[in-house]
């Protein structure tokens, strides 16, 4: 053992040259595996750097007359969808022969454009949702409050905390 520690004292040096063996050992193996730890680093930074430039870009909100319209145009499919399927039922009502004839022509909608239609609907729906639980703050929990002891009430003895405070004192 003490010629092992010999041989390697005398090819690398002592003690304060075992850091720079050991730095140099490092940077030879991040040849050929790339340091874990400093591609977390650099994905992270980068990541942040990416969602400040998105922050910045809206941080101020335009106010403008096509904003406002395109914020309507967002806000009507869904009261579309309510109001048509009640209206759906008025038509039944009012023209069932009419409402028969739509419906037989519904049911030759190919089965491919049916599930086209429902992953535009959920999308779009999935999509409003999303931005809500984005956007929308979450309201803060009220700080927990304990009751006070009324004055009259003596606080629960312990035999320890007592014999600990007499101690101390």
């Amino acid at each position: 053992m003490g010629m092992i520690r010999s041989a390697f004292g005398f090819l690398f040096g002592r003690a304060r040259n075992a850091t720079a063996l050991g730095q140099t050992v490092t940077s030879v193996a991040e040849v050929f595996r790339p340091n874990a730890t400093r591609a977390l680093e650099l994905g992270h930074d980068a990541y942040k750097a990416a969602h400040a430039s998105h922050a910045a870009e809206f941080q101020y909100a335009r106010g403008g007359w096509f904003d406002s319209m395109v914020n309507g145009l967002n806000r009507l499919p869904r009261p579309l969808l309510a109001l048509g399927t009640l209206g759906l039922f008025a038509y039944a009502m009012h023209d069932p022969e009419g409402f028969a004839l739509r419906m037989q022509a519904l049911a030759h909608v190919p089965e491919p454009l049916w599930w086209l239609l429902g992953a535009v609907v959920a999308f779009y729906f999935g999509a409003r949702e999303a931005h809500h639980l984005r956007v929308t703050k979450l309201p803060k929990a009220p700080a927990l409050t304990l009751p006070k002891p009324d004055g009259d009430v003596a606080p629960a003895q312990n035999p320890a905390l007592a014999e600990w405070r007499g101690q101390a004192g």
